[in-house]
């Protein structure tokens, strides 16, 4: 099954984070909060202002993102654990930080 969000929705999938602290403590299941890092699944086309102009989103697809902790809506999408929320959710897009040095 395929799933496309509307309007300026995005589906995302988690990161998870390391499972160890700096100083090499494991830290278990039932300690760690949910990561607020994953990457942009699928997105819809964008919201459109009242005059019915499209405003185009701002992700795509393959955008790794940090979002709000409580963001979104959980679903189960192909027995994979997904997050739906608005683009507005989103705080930012993350990118490599050597293509950043080498601009």
């Amino acid at each position: 099954m395929t799933f496309k969000p509307l309007h300026d929705r995005v589906l995302v999938r988690r990161i998870e984070g390391e499972a160890k602290t700096a100083g090499g403590l494991i830290i278990p299941d039932s300690a760690k909060e949910k990561p607020a890092e994953g990457v942009v699944v699928a997105c819809g086309e964008g919201a459109r202002k009242d005059s019915g102009e499209l405003i185009e989103m701002a992700v795509k697809a393959g955008d790794r993102i940090l979002f709000g902790k409580w963001s979104g809506t959980e679903v189960q999408i192909n027995g994979e654990e997904l997050l739906i929320m608005k683009e507005s959710d989103i705080l930012g897009i993350m990118s490599d930080d050597k293509a950043a040095k080498a601009a």
